[in-house]
This record gives structure tokens, C-alpha cells and sequence, in this order.
């Protein structure tokens, strides 16, 4: 007997949904707890498939609202549907998946996908074959029906249609779909398309069967009059890019000229579909030989997509000059996220090189459109194509630029500064003729009637502040800083962000460049304190601690510290302990102790104190969390290294005098449950904290060592990267404070492996073979003898380290190792001799060491043997140890 709806139980049922659609807050929340009361009963669910699938005299809105409740049930309560509900309610969306409505047919699609994902698609045998059977059906609804939710499937669950656990349905499903390319439906064929293209990324075994059916299908497709079609066989020829090129190249040339065709589409979901084409194509090892020949096509296109549209214009309120009193909508702040303390090395020519910031947010200032748009992908694809093709491509800009720059409508004006922002690192050998007369061009656009061409002038300007920076200070670099510190003032906010993110480039380029300017730099940057609303004094505070970092002690001036102090400590004051805003403060306050050294003093002691008190709070957080998850939430434990970070901040900057502040606090014990972690970050920042701690005051860590040692040994794991790497670090400055100990057998076993391990990154190599180094400096009896496991490695990845203290102590420790077991270097004696001539100037009882070692050497195999051996040496390696050890 077929179940049906007790009338009575029906028009309970009806009244509730349209109760559901009143605006009122009261009815909302009764409507909640009747449905909350229904649920206990199993048939509910009956009454809600009935009134989508069969009450035809209802609304439509009210049928959909029927499927969307029962939708919600199915996601949280599936498994407890009596077996007689849950078929019931399978046999009605089959039934009905080709109702006239397109609304409802949606909605019984959205049903299936939701049963299917709950892992239904293992127990409900019949729903693929059905929904292929009823694609053959005369009646357009229900082709259309099966295909939608066919298409949501595909999208949920890629993998296992493509698995041994369905028995491979793809075999039968992708021949199917590839028939529906030429339905005369355009939604059909759309669906089709899009059906398939679920399984190009995973390349499944079902789709490169047939591949060279799909492309030529996508061929015949290609000038489609249907939008949704053209966007799902760009899309297709994106992702086929990806994965099978191989495929493609023979078609190459004319998929360029479709792809050309495309990315000006008058639908714009279509041209940004194209657009990624270029992006995509330029990360190929075949682009340059592929698109030489079309630059000449393919740049002018890209740049007309770089223009703002006309919608654009009103989202960003382009119209809109001063806002800056409008206080910012707290969901438009994207949430920050902390890069934890990495200790890195100095290297020749350049500050620690650090290859995590290298991904450079490449785009210019439109975050609050932070959906990708044509004109990002238009201005990313011209990025990534100026890298490749470097000054090739000037050949076709360049004309075109020189209309852009000084077009009198503001839009094109804009679009071209974006041009030529967009290329600067591709293109900078070409660009530089040209920069004494466009930069000076650029600082006068930052004074532009319209918000948007100063933001993006802000932007361009600072994608050549390397170039400005290596010219005399006069000629480009005062008036760029000038102008942008009043840009930092503006009275647009998109102004004031562009100007305050440029500003910070900058400093990192100019350095030390800036301390002439420092009073006036302070001046603005504390203004804007007082002027800011809530995003962009965030930036603020990145602006005022890259500042710190990159004019370092010159920054400790009483006038300067009496600037900057206050109003960095009057935030400090204001933010209460669980404020995120409390992330980038605290990274400024860092950069700003660390700077200041001793100019901090005075401020230093509740500052200390709160990053105490907020991972002591953390830690205490998340001992209740674990014990009661019921109970309490989840710490956030982002408040916990953003304090250890600015706790190794103090400590780097005060050296010695941050030992009264640890003797006074429980930060020892703290420190012990912070490196025992279950979060790689929270590890990787206490032990960052170990070693700097070590540094400054290592009478309070000594008496740990015991239970710390072990922790570090085991962390010497190169899975997480930076925690291995930090871990590295502590366990070399402990062995330098401690002299003798007994627990080289517990890490070197591990440093031995890290440092022959092949792709090990170029900073944990480093970080490693300095440990290493002065391990065997205290230990050489004990490290010695492992010389030639680890020798020839070692050299290779401290050549290029600057002279410091670290390489000095690393150095030692090898020569003396050397000393004990000279036999472990023979092998690779060369590469030990040009290690020793990466050093500009050791000092001199070093410089004796290495002496006595090459001429030991020396005098050991011969003059003659010598001679051979020196003759393999490159003529600089041979003159550097010719002019500086007489060998």
C-alpha cells in the first residue's frame, strides 16, 4: 500500500512553510522549534517530499521551501530515516526530476545530490543508471532534470564515480555525455560539457580513453551562439592544458586564435574563462615557441581587459572621493594571518632570504572585488607573459603605452599605470631607458583628481621602488616618498591602503636609505593614527614595523621613540586580551623592540607581561578544551604565537636586560608545554623563543636543558619544514652556551640525514650545517667521526652564508673537527677549500686555522700532487686562496 498524507497532517505541514516565509523574527523562531517538534516523527519527511513532488496546486516558492526543509533533514538526520521513509522519498525525486518546473526541478536535483553525498550513491544501485536511462527521454524536463542533478553529482563526487567501489559507471557515463555535445538544447549541451570537464583535473582512466573524441567535440562547439556553452569549452581547454598539452599541441595554433576570439567576448564570464587560457599557457615549458608569434594579437587584448567595466566602477564607488569618515563595514576586513618566526641566515648581497615571502600579492589595490574579475586575470596573465617573454613583449606595449598614460578619460589613464605596474618585473631590463620619464609621470599621478588612478599609481610605483631606490636619493626617491607620505593622509581610504602597502615596499628596498627621513616619516605615520578607521590601521601597523625592520637601531633616538611610543602603547592599552587586532600590533610592537633594543626599556615590562598572560590563558584554554570538548571551545591559538614571537622580539632586542623580566615570570614552564604543542606553528615560534632566550639569558634555560633536549630531538623531523628548522637553530645556540654535553647522540643522527637529504629547502640546509658545526666545536670527539658523511654538503650550503658570528662559530667547529679526523675530508677536499674562500674576512685566528689546514694539506700529498689537484680548482677559487693562504 502507497503511503498518503493524513489531510489534516497536510495543512499543519502547509501552514508551517508559508509561516517560514514571514519577515518576522517571532514567527521565524517558532517555526523553528514546530519543526524541531515534527522531526520526531519519521513520516514528517513523507509530508515534505509529497508537498514538492505531487501538491501541484501549490506555489511554487512553497513546493521549493517544502524540498529545501527536507533537504536540511537529509543532511542531518539521513541515517535515522526508517528504510519505508527514505525509499518513499527516492522513488519521488526519481518520478518527478522532469517536473514542468524549472524551479522544482532544481530543487528534487539538489535532494538527489544531497542523498547521494550522505554515501548513498554505494546503496542506491539505481540512481546513476536511472538518471542516464531518463537523458534518452523524448520530454525536454526530463532530459534537463536528470542532467542537473547528473552535473551536481559529477561535482561531489569526482572520485568515486571514478572508482572500483561503483564498479567504474564513468565507463558508461562519459561516452554517454560526449553523445549530448550536440543536442539542440544549448542548456543540454552546457550540462554535458560541464559534466565531463568534472573529470579532467583527476585525468580519469573513462575520460583519456576517449580524449581525442572530447577535444574534437569541443572543436565543434567552439563558436557555440549559447554563453554558458562557450564558458564550459574554454574551461575545458584551460584544465586540458593542465593535464594532457600533449593532446593539444598538434591543435595549437587555432585553439590561439579561438582563445583570442574568446577572451574579448562580449559575455564576460566568457572572456575571464578565456583569460585564464594565457595564464595557464605561460606556465608551460612550450608557451614561448607556442605564442611568439600571436604577441602582437594577444597584447592588446589583454590590455583592454585591464580597464575597469563600468560595474566595476560602482561596486569600488569609483565616484566616491572621500570616504575616509565612513567607518568600514567589519565583514569587508579580511582576517590576517601570521607568518610564524622563521630564523634565517644572512646571505652575500642581500638581508636573510627568505623564500616564503617571495609570493608576491601580484595585484594591484581592488581587494574589496577580491573576486577574481577579467581585469585581475588580464593583468595576472601580462605579468606572468612579461616574465616569460622579458622584453619581447615591450616591442608590442610599448605603443600602446605611451596613448594609455596620457589619455585624458581616467579609466584608460588607469588601465595603463596597471599596465605598467603589471610588467615591471618581467620587463625591467627593457623599462629602465624609459624610467626617468615615467616615474616622474607616476609621482604626478599620485596627486589625480579620481581616487582610483592614485591608488593604482601608489601600487605601480611601488613595483619599481628597487629601481628608484638605486638612483641618487634627489633625484627620485625624496619626491616618490614625499608624495606618497601625503598619499598616506588622503582622504580616500582605497588611497590611503594602496599608499600605506607601497610605502612599506619601499622601506624594505631603501633600508637604511630612509634614516635622513625618519622624522618626517614618524610625523605622518603617527597622524594617521589619529585619522584611520579600523582596516586600514591595520596596514598601519605593518607600515610602522617593516619601518622598524628595515632602518633596524637607527630608529633608537629619544625624539624618534617619543613619536612612535605613545600611541602604539595607547592601542596596546585600549585592546582587550581576545582582539585580533592585538595579531598585527603585536608583530609591530616586534619589529619596534627588536629595533629600538634598548629604547624599549621603558615600555617593555607590560608588554612582557601580557604575552605571558595570553599564553598562559592559551594554554589554559585549550587544556580545558581537550578535557571537556563539549563543553568549552577550541582556543584560538593564533593569540599564542603571535606572543611567543613578540616575546622573541624582546628578547633579540633587549639582549641581557630581558633577564630580570624572566626571572620574574613562569615563562620557562609555559615554554615547556608550548614545544610540546600538537600545532606545528605553536612549536615552531617556542622554539625560535628557546634559542633567543639561549642568547640572552642562559642562566634561567640551563637548568631545563635536560627536558628540553629531548623535545628538540625529536622535532628534527623536515616534514614541517620550519618547525625542523628552528628546532636546528635552538639545539646549535644551546651546544655554544653549554660546552661539554652529553646530548650529541640524540640530534646528529638526524642533522647527518637532513643535510643529505635531496630537496631539503636552501634555509634548513643552512640552519643545519651551522648546528652541525657547532656541535662539533664543543663535541669534536663525538662528531668527528661522521666528517665524511657530511662534509661535502655542508661546504656547498655555507658557501654563500654572509661572515657572522654563527658562520664564524660553524667554521671553527670544522676545522677542529678536521683536526681530530683529517682523513674524513680528503674525498672532498676541494669543496672545503672553496668554503673557506666564500670568507671575505675571517678573523685572524681563524684565518691561522684555515692555514695551517690547507698548507697541512699541502705539505701532506706533495707539491706535486698538489699541483694536479689545485689545477682542477676554478680560476677564482685559485686565486682567492693563492692571494690569501699562500697555496
Amino acid at each position: 500500500m502507497e503511503w498518503q498524507p493524513d489531510e489534516q497532517g497536510l495543512q499543519q505541514v502547509l501552514l508551517l512553510l508559508k509561516d517560514s516565509q514571514s519577515p518576522n523574527t517571532v514567527t521565524q523562531r517558532a517555526v523553528q522549534q514546530k519543526l524541531e517538534q515534527l522531526n520526531q516523527f519519521p513520516d514528517f519527511n513523507n509530508y515534505l517530499i509529497f508537498v514538492l513532488t505531487r501538491l501541484r496546486t501549490e506555489d511554487e516558492p512553497t513546493r521549493s521551501l517544502s524540498g529545501l526543509i527536507l533537504k536540511n533533514n537529509v543532511k542531518a538526520h539521513y541515517q535515522n530515516f526508517p528504510p519505508a521513509v527514505a525509499d518513499f522519498i527516492k522513488k519521488e525525486c526519481l518520478g518527478n526530476i522532469g517536473d514542468p518546473s524549472p524551479l522544482i526541478r532544481a530543487t528534487i536535483g539538489i535532494l538527489i545530490t544531497t542523498i547521494a553525498s550522505k554515501g548513498e550513491l554505494q546503496t542506491w544501485p539505481e540512481l546513476l543508471p536511472q538518471l542516464c536511462n531518463l537523458l534518452n527521454s523524448e520530454d525536454y524536463n526530463t532530459c534537463e532534470g536528470s542532467f542537473g542533478a547528473l552535473q551536481k553529482i559529477c561535482e561531489d563526487s569526482s572520485e568515486l564515480l571514478d572508482s572500483d567501489a561503483l564498479n567504474r559507471p564513468l565507463n558508461i557515463m562519459i561516452p554517454k555525455f560526449l553523445q549530448f555535445f550536440k543536442h539542440c538544447s544549448p542548456k543540454i549541451r552546457s550540462h554535458a560539457i560541464a559534466c565531463v570537464n568534472q573529470f579532467i583535473i583527476g585525468r580519469a582512466q573513462a575520460l583519456m580513453d576517449n580524449i581525442d573524441t572530447f577535444i574534437e567535440s569541443l572543436f565543434v562547439l567552439a563558436a557555440d551562439e549559447d554563453s554558458e556553452v562557450r564558458k564550459n569549452v574554454c574551461r575545458a581547454l584551460v584544465m586540458l592544458l593542465e593535464v594532457r598539452v600533449d593532446r593539444l599541441i598538434p591543435h595549437m595554433h587555432s585553439i590561439i586564435q579561438y582563445m583570442l576570439q574568446r577572451t574579448q567576448d562580449p559575455d564576460e564570464n566568457v572572456a575571464l574563462e578565456a583569460c585564464e587560457f594565457w595564464l595557464t599557457l605561460a606556465e608551460q615549458p612550450i608557451c614561448k615557441e607556442m605564442l611568439s608569434g600571436h604577441l602582437a594579437q594577444l597584447t592588446p587584448i589583454l590590455v583592454n581587459g585591464m580597464k575597469y567595466s563600468e560595474i566595476d566602477i560602482i561596486l569600488l564607488k569609483g565616484d566616491v572621493e572621500e570616504d575616509e569618515a565612513v567607518p568600514d563595514n567589519e565583514q569587508d576586513i579580511k582576517p590576517r594571518f601570521h607568518k610564524s618566526r622563521t630564523v634565517t641566515l644572512q646571505h652575500e648581497g642581500g638581508e636573510g632570504e627568505e623564500s616564503e615571502d617571495t609570493e608576491d600579492d601580484d595585484d594591484d589595490d581592488d581587494d574589496t572585488l577580491s573576486d577574481w574579475n577579467l581585469r585581475k586575470c588580464s593583468a595576472a596573465a601580462l605579468d606572468v607573459l612579461a616574465n616569460v617573454f622579458r622584453d619581447e613583449l615591450l616591442a608590442h606595449l610599448l605603443p600602446l603605452l605611451k596613448d594609455l598614460l596620457f589619455h585624458p578619460d581616467w579609466v584608460i589613464k588607469e588601465s595603463g599605470i596597471l599596465v605598467l605596474g603589471a610588467i615591471a618585473e618581467g620587463c625591467m631590463q627593457g623599462m629602465v631607458p624609459y624610467l626617468p620619464e615615467l616615474i616622474p609621470h607616476l609621482i604626478q599621478c599620485l596627486c589625480d583628481k579620481k581616487a582610483l588612478v592614485r591608488s593604482i599609481a601608489c601600487w605601480t610605483l611601488s613595483r619599481y621602488a628597487h629601481w628608484v631606490v638605486s638612483q641618487p636619493p634627489d633625484s627620485y626617491l625624496k619626491p616618490l616618498m614625499t608624495e606618497l607620505l601625503k598619499r598616506i593622509l588622503d582622504s580616500n581610504k582605497r588611497v590611503q591602503e594602496a599608499a600605506c602597502s607601497a610605502f612599506a615596499t619601499l622601506e624594505e628596498e631603501a633600508c637604511t636609505e630612509l634614516v635622513p627621513y625618519l622624522s618626517f616619516i614618524l610625523d605622518t605615520l603617527v597622524f594617521a593614527f589619529g585619522k584611520y578607521q579600523h582596516k586600514n590601521l591595520l596596514i598601519l601597523y605593518d607600515a610602522i614595523g617593516t619601518l622598524a625592520d628595515s632602518v633596524g637601531h637607527h630608529l633608537n633616538q629619544p625624539e624618534y621613540i617619543q613619536k612612535l611610543m605613545p600611541p602604539l602603547i595607547a592601542k596596546w592599552n585600549e585592546l582587550k586580551d581576545e582582539d585580533k587586532d592585538l595579531f598585527p600590533l603585536l608583530e609591530c610592537l616586534s619589529s619596534v623592540a627588536t629595533a629600538l633594543q634598548s629604547g624599549f626599556l621603558p615600555y617593555c615590562e607590560p608588554v612582557y607581561q601580557r604575552c605571558v598572560t595570553l599564553v598562559q590563558k592559551t594554554l589554559a584554554q585549550a587544556m580545558m578544551y581537550n578535557q571537556h570538548p563539549d563543553q568549552y571551545e577550541a582556543p584560538d591559538k593564533d593569540f599564542m604565537i603571535v606572543a611567543l614571537d613578540l616575546l622573541s622580539g624582546l628578547a633579540e632586542g633587549l639582549g641581557g636586560h630581558v633577564e630580570q623580566l624572566v626571572a620574574r615570570s613562569n615563562i620557562m614552564t609555559l615554554l615547556f608545554q608550548c614545544m610540546q604543542d600538537t600545532m606545528p606553528e605553536v612549536r615552531q615560534s617556542s622554539f625560535a623563543l628557546l634559542g633567543d632566550l639561549t642568547k640572552a639569558c642562559f642562566p634561567h634555560v640551563k637548568p631545563c636543558i635536560a627536558e628540553f633536549m629531548p623535545i628538540l630531538g625529536l622535532n628534527l623531523n623536515p616534514e614541517f619544514i620550519s618547525v625542523c628548522n628552528n628546532a636546528t637553530w635552538a639545539i646549535g645556540e644551546i651546544s655554544m652556551q653549554m660546552g661539554k654535553k652529553p646530548y650529541v647522540g640524540m640530534v646528529l643522527p638526524h642533522l647527518v640525514e637532513i643535510i643529505n637529504r635531496p630537496n631539503t629547502p636552501k634555509t634548513l640546509l643552512e640552519n643545519t650545517a651551522i648546528t652541525i658545526g657547532r656541535l662539533g666545536y664543543v663535541c669534536p670527539q663525538e662528531v668527528a667521526p661522521q666528517l665524511q658523511h657530511f662534509i661535502r654538503p655542508w661546504c656547498t650550503s655555507l658557501r654563500n652564508i654572509r661572515d657572522n658570528e654563527e658562520k664564524d662559530s660553524a667554521f671553527r667547529g670544522i676545522c677542529v673537527m678536521i683536526g681530530v679526523n683529517p682523513a674524513g675530508v680528503v674525498q672532498d677536499f676541494i669543496f672545503f677549500c672553496d668554503a673557506v674562500a666564500s670568507w671575505v674576512s675571517p678573523k685572524d685566528d681563524l684565518r691561522d686555522m684555515f692555514y695551517k689546514i690547507l698548507h697541512g694539506f699541502k705539505d701532506q700529498v706533495g707539491q706535486e700532487n698538489w699541483q694536479q689537484f689545485s689545477e682542477q680548482f676554478p680560476p677564482l677559487l685559485k686565486e682567492r686562496l693563492s692571494a690569501c693562504y699562500g697555496v
